[in-house]
């Protein structure tokens, strides 16, 4: 399991870059803090369940594709919702700065990580007996 957790982290930072950097464009467009990061949300959503269902947790390849996206999406999003509450009261109390988002990015993904693994080994990559 301290493989799967490593891979997962892996899969976390990578993640972590592509909701950064999509939150950036997305503000620069002028979509806002809060838009912003729910499209944020969803391409480092996307972008972590690819790595995670072929690196990280060993997928039965029958299974339904999109399925499996829901389920992942399901499930990211009950740690997404840890995710976004510590994004947004981390933007309301650091000091008004370019790299608050950033901050608050960071602070989001950490607390909603281990309820995301969890619920990727128990539910959505559980292997069928």
């Amino acid at each position: 399991m301290r493989t799967q957790f490593l891979r997962f982290a892996v899969a976390g930072a990578i993640g972590f870059l592509v909701d950064a950097g999509v939150l950036y464009v997305a503000l620069a467009i002028g979509l806002g803090a809060y838009a912003s990061r729910a499209v944020s949300f969803l391409c480092a959503a996307f972008t972590t369940w690819q790595i995670n269902r072929r690196l990280t947790f060993e997928v039965e390849r029958t299974r339904s594709f999109w399925r499996e996206w829901l389920r992942y999406q399901t499930a990211m999003s009950l740690g997404g919702v840890c995710n976004y509450g510590t994004y947004v009261v981390a933007l309301l109390f650091l000091p008004k700065v370019t790299i608050a988002p950033l901050i608050a990015v960071g602070a989001g993904s950490f607390a909603g990580m281990f309820v995301n693994f969890a619920f990727a080994k128990l539910w959505v990559f559980r292997v069928q007996h």
